[in-house]
């Protein structure tokens, strides 16, 4: 009999269910079992990934940075599988309303400035290591972090601190706040954000996000078949297009880590991880 490899995920939406039943009937209808195992946040997941629990994780960027500092710290490897292509080459934007005074990110100096959760890569980790490397400002001296913490351990996915330092923005409470590029267009169609009533004071540099993780010590053909069964979902099957869809792509990309490097560096002078995957931020709840 064939053996069943497990494979975590974090249940950040009731749509995660029905994502990975799709996933196992499909893969296992080609000939690999899979089932999964649903955490309710990544660092329990990560942790999973060390202790034999789980051969693959579907894990956000900031799980992935902890998973390959644990990796290197034990003498042992973990691999970036396959990404999803909505997952490749992001960017977060600082917004301001429209008729803000605020012009360049000098002009933050001494203003409140709207982030997301305590662990999202996207709308705090990677913002303020751009504020600090690209402005030269320094959270606490040059301008107060005002975070919008919303479903600890989940490393932003569920975007609600996004939409909440939004909604603080418009509100006047904070004078800038930051989301990721996609959500900004988001936020805007949707209504949540007056159409041309906002506009992008500053831009991060390009970064990747989820990764398919391989846990230490798998079987490299149970990998490649995996692997391999994912590239090979077309948008264009019947059958298929449903499951990507709900995961928010189009096709599956090789995996790859260069996308990763400015939330290492976030992970690390912005105190959130040091170099053994330890966590080091104090406030942090999951």
């Amino acid at each position: 009999m064939a053996p069943t490899f497990m494979l975590g995920a974090v249940a950040y939406a009731p749509k995660v269910v029905t994502i990975w039943e799709g996933f196992k009937t499909y893969l296992g209808e080609r000939g690999f079992a899979m089932d999964y195992t649903l955490y309710s946040n990544y660092e329990t997941q990560v942790q999973a990934q060390f202790k034999g629990d789980i051969a693959f994780a579907w894990n956000s960027p900031l799980a992935w940075v902890r998973a390959d500092r644990m990796a290197r710290a034990r003498g042992q490897a973990v691999r970036s599988l396959v990404m999803r292509d909505s997952d490749q080459g992001l960017q977060s934007v600082l917004v301001v309303p429209a008729s803000s005074p605020v012009r360049s990110l000098a002009d933050l100096q001494g203003k409140v400035v709207g982030f997301g959760a305590i662990d999202s890569p996207q709308a705090t980790l990677i913002p303020l290591d751009h504020l600090q490397h690209e402005g030269g400002l320094v959270p606490g001296r040059d301008y107060t972090v005002r975070r919008f913490d919303v479903l600890g351990g989940k490393h932003g996915d569920h975007i609600g601190g996004e939409r909440d330092a939004a909604v603080a923005m418009l509100a006047g409470e904070v004078a800038a706040s930051w989301m990721i590029a996609g959500n900004h267009a988001a936020f805007a169609k949707e209504g949540l954000l007056p159409a041309g009533g906002t506009r992008v004071l500053a831009t991060t540099g390009l970064y990747d996000h989820c990764t398919m993780t391989v846990s230490p010590g798998v079987d490299d053909e149970a990998s490649r078949r995996f692997a391999e069964l994912l590239l090979a979902m077309d948008w264009n099957d019947a059958q298929v297009r449903p499951l990507l869809e709900l995961e928010g792509l189009r096709a599956w990309r090789a995996g790859r880590v260069d996308g990763f490097r400015l939330l290492e560096r976030a992970s690390t002078e912005q105190g959130f991880y040091d170099d053994r995957g330890n966590i080091l931020a104090s406030d942090y709840r999951y």
